[in-house]
């Protein structure tokens, strides 16, 4: 395969990968969410599922871009991370007018995220 090819289907690997990622959210919010309607679960177990959904998600998003590009698989599970998270504060943004409680929260959820895309890309 030549390099310029290789470089054309990277944004198509990151937008693969965000889906995934995407994906993986969705499906755990809807697990989670089918728990809490059927059975009165405490907020922190809420809370700790919320965590859970954050970084698997971006665990999968760079588990996947790692296995598709061949050099520094670690940063670029990083990076699938930072984009998850814009996306979600963004999404937050504009669904809430507010993104989360405090900016405390909002550096602990890059963390996960930038922490599960890089351990993603590491293991892939």
């Amino acid at each position: 395969m030549n390099k310029a090819a290789g470089k054309n289907t990277l944004p198509i690997h990151i937008a693969k990968a965000l889906i995934f990622s995407y994906i993986v959210t969705a499906v755990i919010l809807l697990l989670l969410s089918f728990i809490l309607f059927k059975v009165q679960i405490p907020s922190g177990v809420v809370s700790v599922g919320v965590i859970l959904a954050y970084i698997l998600s971006t665990f999968v998003g760079g588990f996947f871009i790692g296995k598709k590009v061949e050099a520094r698989k670690f940063l670029w599970g990083l990076a699938i991370g930072a984009i998850y998270f814009l996306l979600v504060i963004i999404i937050s943004i504009v669904m809430n007018k507010a993104a989360f409680g405090s900016a405390g929260s909002i550096v602990t959820v890059l963390g996960m995220c930038l922490l599960g895309g890089m351990l993603g890309g590491m293991i892939s």
